[in-house]
């Protein structure tokens, strides 16, 4: 019997990827390719005074070199329609490299040298000369403040109730605030492509969560039809973010390839990566907490602020995930966004709710030490199972469950409240717990099934894979509901060739693209169904769709094989020899009675050496409700994956930013601190499951994002129970706690 959800099931790319038979952007064999290396900026603000060519011209296998001064004119403005963010409403306003002699950023592209080979085109980026008009950046949050504003004042959320009064009257208060540094996505594959075009038709193997905003960003900026732009994306070796949006160097890769007449392949260096695609935003928070003295809260007030570009205005969404985390019937919450001479910020992995939950689960944990309650007892005390904005139910909300399950696994019920009070040898011991929380998103999504005589299904969609296991869940889905075999299902992704598919982010790749399968493999069951009943003595005569299944190649009564017409043979009888269905899956009206989200609870124990201030996380335990699991096994890796990011977050990671030149002086991953296996002991993840079929078909929600979004605001609040010390600007490093 075929049966594959909810079992665990090894990824069906795995072996690809270790053989080094998985291709990733730059690996494509392409005849007659020129290499590309880019040189960056010394200053961070200012113009190009000169820029001297010369030199590098003259070296060795030098083919071209593209500079402001000699760079195409790109394309007038397609229009306005062309919409490069599927499903989302954002315009491309993308930095686009060497279209002025203006410098926006340090390390932003001034020119491109095309060479023979890579190491000939890295020499000869060496010998580019540039001369500035410098003048003096900004790229220090912290000091601009007060010059915050909020880019489309329209789209403010309006408090509810009146948090102003509520916080002045209330018996118990807490005002705190919360930053955390820039921090950089640092996938192990670094951003390429390779381009070239035949006539006017633009082909691009690209490093991408998404390759029709690509197609649609290569379509504008050439202003060509995007059926011209073919992208192609089958494997990414982790983006978390970084390739959600159109990066610069794909357009910069083709119009090099259209100047030559050849081929061009441009890869990233590690340095050239922390300002090519983005990162997580510097982040000051203030929040607010007022409370009656048994505990319920009467005000929640949060204000967030984040530093972006000067070209594109970039809001953080830091504020939005804490309107509905409790049941307080006063709440205020604000974004705005500081102007800064830095490249602009992107989604990065839980984007804002990690953030978010930091300042407000700090701020619960510092309220419940205030009252003298449990911080566990506090949240139990103003649990919601209602949406107090919209005052719409949850489609299904297992927190409690996993308060309950997370606390008795943990041992929480020990917990001496005390701060110091807890020990092993000279070591302090800390608990401490938070709460995350993400949405339960779907997006419209297409796939095509293509089901065989021969007892085979091709499955497609232009969706990605950026280490989540993409390839597997779908597999797995299709081969459940066409009733085959795993090994004869062959699912294909990362192709504007593929059906349309929304970008790989917000942990919805699942619940949209699996939806999309799901039901198109119901269309394909239908149509057998109607070619069975052709015939006059067919077995499934009076049944109906919703009584007939297709497993073990039958098409059958429900749990009942005897009655049942065997598929390869309907077909063959039939002549053909596969049946096509492309089909959208769309978000159904059921969804908008209700609020959705997924849930969950972090327990971490923290050891403090109290003589170096060093902190190691010692056990971890995430409980998460987040809908049906396809499949455990590639599910606990993301929660755990969550997970040690978060202690990264919490502990280690930060980009060092020179303030005086706007520079960043840790552009690699020698000083760019993120955790090794030393720093990760036991980390426990369970699942909770809810049924919930209003979400869609499948009853999945998301996870990747969400295993990470309580971790650092859990971290900080062991710390602060293991050493008396609050502290909140991340990351935790010992010279905060000596």
């Amino acid at each position: 019997m075929a049966r594959y959800i909810g079992k665990e099931m090894s990824r069906v790319d795995g072996v690809a990827k270790v053989t080094g038979k998985a291709k990733y952007a730059a690996e494509f064999k392409v005849p007659n390719l020129a290499y590309g290396f880019i040189v960056t900026s010394t200053i961070a603000k200012g113009t190009i005074k000169a820029i001297d060519t010369a030199e590098a011209s003259r070296a060795p296998g030098v083919i071209n070199i593209l500079t402001h001064e000699n760079y195409p004119k790109p394309a007038a403005q397609a229009a306005p329609e062309l919409k490069p963010e599927i499903n989302t409403d954002v315009p491309d306003k993308s930095f686009r490299a060497l279209h002025s002699n203006q410098i926006f950023f340090n390390m932003q592209p001034i020119a491109l040298v095309l060479a023979e080979t890579f190491e000939q085109a890295r020499n000869a980026a060496r010998l580019v000369r540039a001369t500035y008009n410098e003048e003096k950046p900004m790229t220090d949050l912290e000091s601009s403040l007060d010059k915050a504003f909020l880019p489309s004042p329209e789209s403010a959320v309006k408090p509810r109730g009146n948090p102003v009064e509520a916080l002045k009257s209330a018996p118990v208060k807490i005002e705190a605030e919360y930053t955390i540094p820039i921090e950089h996505h640092n996938p192990m594959e670094p951003h390429a492509a390779i381009a070239f075009w035949e006539n006017d038709k633009l082909t691009i193997f690209d490093k991408t969560q998404g390759v029709y905003v690509v197609r649609e960003h290569l379509a504008t900026s050439f202003n060509i039809p995007a059926e011209n732009v073919h992208v192609i994306s089958p494997f990414v070796g982790g983006a978390f973010g970084a390739s959600l949006r159109p990066n610069y160097y794909p357009a910069l890769t083709a119009m090099a390839a259209r100047v030559i007449k050849r081929p061009v392949k441009v890869v990233y260096t590690r340095q050239q990566m922390f300002t090519g695609h983005g990162y997580r935003s510097h982040t000051w928070q203030k929040v607010s907490l007022g409370a009656e003295r048994n505990g319920k809260l009467t005000a929640i007030v949060h204000d967030s602020r984040n530093n972006s570009s000067t070209f594109q205005e970039w809001v953080e969404n830091t504020t939005t995930f804490s309107r509905p985390l409790y049941a307080c019937p006063n709440v205020d919450t604000k974004q705005q966004i500081v102007r800064t001479d830095l490249a602009s910020p992107t989604s990065m992995r839980a984007p804002g709710a990690v953030s978010g939950m930091f300042a407000i689960e700090s701020a619960m944990d510092e309220l419940a030490y205030a009252l003298k309650i449990d911080p566990l007892e506090l949240r139990l005390i103003n649990f919601t199972d209602v949406d107090l904005d919209s005052g719409k139910p949850y489609s299904s909300k297992a927190l409690r469950e996993c308060y309950r399950l997370g606390a008795e696994k943990f041992g929480w019920k020990n917990r001496n409240s005390e701060p110091r009070s807890m020990r092993d040898g000279r070591l302090l011991v800390g608990w401490g717990m938070a709460t995350g929380i993400w949405g339960a998103f779907q997006r419209p999504a297409s796939a095509k099934i293509t089901l065989k005589s021969d007892g085979t299904a091709h499955v497609a969609s232009a969706t990605a894979d950026i280490g989540p296991g993409t390839y597997t869940v779908m597999t797995l889905i299709a081969a459940e509901y066409l009733g085959l075999p795993a090994e004869k299902v062959k699912f294909e992704l990362g192709d504007t060739n593929f059906p349309e598919a929304p970008v790989q982010g917000g942990s919805f790749t699942t619940a949209s693209v699996g939806s999309a399968i799901y039901e198109s493999a119901q269309n394909i069951r239908r149509k057998l169904l109607d070619l069975a009943n052709k015939d006059a003595a067919s077995p499934l005569k009076t049944a109906k769709i919703e009584d007939v299944e297709m497993l073990d190649g039958k098409l059958q009564i429900k749990n009942n094989s005897s009655q049942s017409i065997n598929i390869s043979e309907l077909m063959r009888r039939n002549n053909l020899t596969e049946l096509v269905d492309v089909h959208e899956a769309k978000p159904s009206p059921e969804r908008e009675k209700y609020a959705t989200g997924a849930h969950g609870a972090q327990f971490v124990e923290v050891k403090v050496d109290p003589d170096v201030g060093t902190v190691q996380v010692t056990r971890a335990i995430e409980v998460t409700a987040c809908g049906k699991i396809m499949n455990p096994k590639t599910s606990h890796s993301q929660e755990i994956g969550g997970v040690v990011w978060g202690i990264g977050m919490a502990l280690q990671e930060a980009t060092e930013i020179d303030h005086r030149y706007g520079r960043i002086m840790n552009p690699n991953l020698q000083h760019y601190h993120v955790p090794v296996n030393a720093d990760i002991l036991e980390i426990e993840t369970i699942f909770v499951e809810e049924d919930d079929k209003v979400v869609n078909p499948l009853g999945v929600k998301g996870m990747g994002e969400l295993g990470m979004v309580g971790i650092p605001a859990a971290i900080a609040n062991a710390v602060f129970h293991a050493t008396g010390k609050r502290i909140r600007d991340l990351p935790i490093t010992p010279d905060k706690l000596l």
